[in-house]
Formats: structure tokens, C-alpha cells, sequence
């Protein structure tokens, strides 16, 4: 089976996408123990896609069925016993963590890869290089809606021009957690910008207009970026840092914008399916292969081996809550 991730990922939209491999003809109960059950983030989905079209090859019995319908749509999923193993692009939220407990659903947290959340900007833009974090929640923040309508209201040495802004869908994982990032606060975003689910529609829409701005994940940038400028954001250093050259981004030193990617796996679904175990253990021996080429961040060698180690003990619960910016993600694991 052969995959253009370039064609298939533009079609995430606001549908879901399922791809199942294997024959998902039967349903009995020893059926139900052999499949594999993925869904989660639109960020992330092409790796998981990947792992389980690579495993097809060497298991031609496996049942591994690969969605894409959020963060927050995998996540409600996943918590309520629907799927075995959720991708998401933020850590698991607290309300979240006991809607699972509710159902008696327990989770090894797995990170996969980094990722960083690249500011984008049109080419004609030449005068925005550098955005600090308070210029950002200014344009973001809940109370800019309807109000913070022009880029000189950000900045007085700015020109005054209408502020196009383009992000991800409120209900996505890259939303969460820039909203958190720049402004502090949950859900704490602006309502009058254009969104969507499909993170190349915000390309195309900051491409075609001069006085946009919009924030997307690093792949988006790097497969576009010919036809974009990538916005610098000032760390808390004082220094302004771009999600490139990577290795910004596995330091965290592109701070608070780097992030870790993750697959939640369901307690039950690895003590209770074997399938299971042996599928999130063959993600996590060969997932690294696709990570760059669909245009996220390796983890640091040190983090597969704590993984690997993490899935080999269940250890259950996140850590990362407690994660600040600017630590290693190695710290976490």
C-alpha cells in the first residue's frame, strides 16, 4: 500500500478520516481482540499512518484502524472506551484525565516526537520579523475580539492595516496549546479569525492575503515555505528564536512555541490485547523513520529509551503537567 501524504492529509477538513487495514470483516469477540484502534490529532495523524502501513507489510493479519478527528474529538473517544490508543498535540487536560478515570480508563502518556508551532506571515509582510509574547496575546487574547482589528493597535510602529488573523479550529489540540502558551489561559482566544481543521487551508489563506498573520505546526511551514515568512517569537530570554533550525526546538530554546507530540494508550487495551501491546511497541521501535520526512522533530535518543522503558513498566499518568518552558522534554518522560 502506498501513501501521498501530501494529497490525503489536505482532506482532513472538518470530517473524519478513517483508514483500516487488514480484513475488519468479522466481528466476534477474538475479532475485537486482534484490532488496533487509533484516532486523535490531525498533528501527528501522517506518523501513525505511517507506523501502521509499515506494520501491515510485516503483519498482514493486523487489524489497525487510523483516524483523524482531533485531540479533543480522540480524546472524548478514547475516554469513553471507543478506541484503544488516542494521537494528541497538547498534554491530556486535568477534566479530561477524570471523564477517562469515570469510565475506569487508565494511560501510559507516550511522547512520539517534537513539534513546534510556526507564527507565519505573507511574503509581502515586511515589517514584522519579531513578535514578542505581549504582542501576541494582544492580537489573541479573548478581548482583541472585534477590537484589536489592525496591526498598528499591536504595535505603534506598525503600519495601520487590517489584521487578518488564520489559525487552527477551537476544538484542536494546536489551538489549545498556543492559546495556553501566549496568553495563560485555556480557551482564552479570540473568536473573529478565520479557522480550520485543515492547517493547509491557513496557508493558503495567509499566502493570499497581505495583512495576514496565522500560527500552524512546523510541517505546514516547512512544506510551504517558499511562499511564506516564518515570524520570529521572543523567548523569554529576550531573544528572538525561529522553530528552525530544529534543534531549537529539541533544546526548547524556541520557547513557549516547542511541543511534544503524543499517543495515549489505554491501560485495559494493553493488558487485556495483545495486539495492542504489540503495535504501540513496534510505533515505538520504528516511528523516528517518518518523523522527519512528514516534517516533525526526533525525540532525543535518551527520550526513545525512556518510552520504550515507560510502555515495558505501564507506568499510567502524565507528567508533563508540571513541564515548564525552556526544560527538556527528556525531564518529563
Amino acid at each position: 500500500m502506498t501513501f501521498n501524504y501530501q494529497l490525503n492529509h489536505r482532506t482532513l477538513l472538518t470530517s473524519l478520516i478513517v483508514l483500516t487495514f487488514g480484513v475488519t470483516s468479522c466481528n466476534s469477540a477474538q475479532d475485537k481482540k486482534t484490532e488496533v484502534s487509533v484516532d486523535g490529532a490531525a498533528v501527528g495523524f501522517p506518523i501513525s499512518l505511517a507506523v501502521a502501513e509499515e506494520y501491515e507489510k510485516i503483519k498482514p493479519s493486523a487489524k489497525v484502524s487510523v483516524a483523524s478527528s482531533g485531540t479533543g474529538g480522540g480524546i472524548s473517544k478514547f475516554c469513553a472506551g471507543d478506541i484503544d490508543i488516542v494521537g494528541a498535540s497538547r498534554t491530556i487536560r486535568d477534566e479530561e484525565i477524570k471523564t477517562c478515570k469515570k469510565k475506569g480508563i487508565n494511560f501510559v502518556e507516550l511522547p512520539i516526537a517534537l513539534d513546534g508551532i510556526a507564527v507565519i506571515s505573507n511574503r509581502q509582510n515586511n515589517f514584522v520579523q519579531c513578535l514578542t509574547i505581549d504582542e501576541l496575546k494582544k492580537m489573541w487574547n479573548a478581548k482583541a475580539t472585534n477590537k484589536v482589528m489592525t496591526w498598528n493597535q499591536v504595535n505603534p510602529k506598525f503600519p495601520n492595516k487590517p489584521l487578518k488573523l488564520y489559525a487552527p479550529a477551537s476544538d484542536t489540540g494546536t489551538f489549545d496549546y498556543f492559546t495556553q502558551a501566549i496568553t495563560g489561559k485555556a480557551k482564552n482566544s479570540r473568536t473573529d479569525y478565520t479557522p480550520s481543521h485543515n492547517q493547509n487551508v491557513l496557508v493558503q489563506g495567509v499566502t493570499g492575503d497581505a495583512s495576514a498573520l496565522g500560527y500552524v505546526g512546523i510541517s505546514y511551514y516547512l512544506q510551504n515555505q517558499d511562499k511564506l515568512n516564518l515570524v520570529a517569537v521572543q523567548s523569554p530570554t529576550g531573544k528572538c528564536e525561529k522553530p528552525v533550525p530544529v534543534d531549537n526546538v529539541v533544546k526548547n530554546i524556541y520557547t513557549p512555541l516547542s511541543r511534544p507530540l503524543f499517543i495515549y494508550v489505554s491501560k485495559k487495551s494493553l493488558d487485556s490485547k495483545p495486539a495492542v501491546k504489540e503495535f504501540v511497541a513496534f510505533y515505538l521501535e520504528n516511528s523516528w523513520k517518518w518523523v522527519e520526512s512528514v516534517g516533525y522533530v526526533s525525540l532525543p535518543d535518551e527520550a526513545y529509551v525512556k518510552v520504550k522503558q515507560k510502555l515495558a513498566t505501564g507506568e499510567t499518568g502524565t507528567k508533563f503537567k508540571k513541564a515548564k518552558p525552556g526544560q527538556p522534554i527528556v525531564n518529563f518522560i
